[in-house]
């Protein structure tokens, strides 16, 4: 009986009103799976010899009440065939997005929802070296990765970010262009010697 009323509660039935009424006019309800059709079949026997038949989709493997947000759908399918799924992971807590049951995202969260919703996930095999990481591009640069940001920052070095807060996606050929680099190192505060300048500490 309690599947019996979490079925007929999905089609917002009146939960009070089913059991008041169930206890008069019901006789018996019968339960059965049509898998060819993935639907549950309720078969409810009335006093006075009459029957009917409530058919309701079977959910599939990994469904709930508790839906995930379509915003957090949004950005795992741009993310997915470039960004491994705690990389994903991190850019939906970044931006403060949580799962349908209200928790923060990990990488296995991620990966069960992507099939789930038949997402298809990054393979690290599949990168063809046309698009880089920030690490990837200070590592190819041979810099820092501090470097590299610096050259975002200063508007030298184009990225992409599928959305705010995401990781950068650089692109290889980029890292040849000779504003790249050739762009200035930082050498320290610059230091101007003037005529006549007196030293704060002379020689004694």
């Amino acid at each position: 009986m309690p599947l019996t009323w979490r079925l007929l509660g999905a089609h917002q039935t009146s939960i009070r009103g089913v059991a008041s009424n169930s206890c008069a006019l019901v006789t018996d309800i019968v339960t059965d799976v049509d898998e060819e059709q993935r639907e549950v079949i309720l078969t409810i026997h009335w006093k006075g010899g009459q029957h009917s038949q409530l058919r309701i989709r079977k959910p599939n493997p990994g469904e709930h009440g508790q839906k995930t947000p379509e915003a957090a759908l949004a950005v795992m399918r741009s993310m997915a065939t470039r960004w491994s799924d705690a990389d994903i992971a991190a850019t939906l807590n970044r931006m403060g997005m949580q799962t349908g049951q209200g928790k923060t995202w990990t990488a296995r969260r991620v990966g069960a929802l992507r099939t789930v919703h038949k997402i298809h996930g990054y393979r690290s095999a599949e990168k063809n070296g046309e698009w880089l990481t920030l690490t990837e591009a200070a590592k190819k640069l041979g810099v820092t990765a501090h470097r590299v940001r610096r050259l975002i920052k200063e508007g030298v070095l184009p990225t992409e970010q599928v959305v705010p807060d995401a990781p950068h996606q650089i692109r290889a050929a980029d890292l040849e262009k000779d504003e790249v680099t050739q762009f200035p190192r930082y050498r320290g505060p610059c230091r101007i010697k003037m005529e006549n300048q007196k030293s704060l500490f002379p020689d004694v």
